[in-house]
């Protein structure tokens, strides 16, 4: 079979290291009545021993080349537990997979698009129990923030709203082929049934964000004046001369339930 080398246009490093895999696997509460999807298959370093367990799963991979080798390699898989879908994940449409069946997805996320990828995927939570990802360890530190520590922002606050968020292992770059600049991470994300925090409009919650890490050094008097007054951020109990590294996500849903109110969402 054709070997399949890396390529640096899709930010490929692909994993190698079985004592990883097998973590990886182990963190996996899937069976026969879930739809697994990976995100990313590369060149069947989690795919195989999956299958293998007999775990039926999509696989969702860019570069037509890998698709090929895949399915080769997993030719015997094919279409019995396997389904490859030639498509980039970014636009992919997640609500195709039944919904009777828990969602689970997996991937060894290119670095290159894993924030805009996490974004899309929290537009299908509802029906997603579960999402297990290898992410540049930045990344993970991000989501997995608090309020007030230095990598608290706005990937934080969205993830948070919507996902319990649970880092697991750090992976050195070893595991990898080639191996990145970067340490890697593994997080899962559990997707609420029920928030824990209602919001009115998501728009206007994406809108209070973006805008309050904006300019990170600056009040929200300053970041949020075209979309609310500091007599309406004081009217919530919180500062105006406050930085958004500084609030809680309860608070940017109240600034953002505020907005909606204000009639500007």
């Amino acid at each position: 079979m054709k070997t399949h080398f890396p390529r640096k246009r899709f930010g490929q490093h692909f994993l190698h290291d079985p004592t990883v895999i097998q973590r990886i696997i182990q963190l996996l509460n899937v069976d026969s009545h879930s739809t697994l999807i990976e995100i990313g298959p590369g060149r069947g370093a989690l795919t195989l021993p999956l299958l293998q367990r007999g775990v039926c799963l999509h696989a969702i991979e860019l570069d037509r080349d890998l698709i090929d080798y895949l399915s080769q390699l997993l030719n015997s898989f094919i279409p019995t537990q396997l389904t490859l879908h030639a498509a980039d994940a970014l636009q992919f449409d997640f609500s195709i997979f039944p919904v009777e069946k828990p969602l689970h997805i997996i991937g060894n996320l290119p670095y290159n698009i894993s924030t805009p990828l996490l974004f899309h995927l929290l537009r299908f939570v509802p029906q997603i129990e579960s999402m297990t990802f290898m992410l540049q360890k930045e990344v993970v530190d991000r989501m997995a923030a608090s309020s007030g520590e230095s990598d608290y922002g706005r990937l934080s606050v969205m993830t948070q709203y919507y996902c319990r968020v649970e880092k697991r292992f750090d992976v050195g770059a070893g595991a990898f082929h080639p191996p990145p600049k970067v340490e890697s991470s593994i997080v899962q994300l559990y997707p609420y049934q029920e928030f824990p925090i209602h919001v009115q409009d998501m728009n206007a919650l994406h809108k209070i964000v973006a805008a309050s890490f904006s300019q990170r050094r600056k009040t929200l008097r300053n970041t949020l004046k075209t979309l609310l007054s500091s007599e309406h951020i004081e009217a919530l109990g919180i500062d105006p001369q406050s930085r958004a590294e500084t609030l809680s996500l309860s608070q940017f849903v109240q600034l953002a339930n505020q907005l909606t109110l204000t009639g500007q969402a």
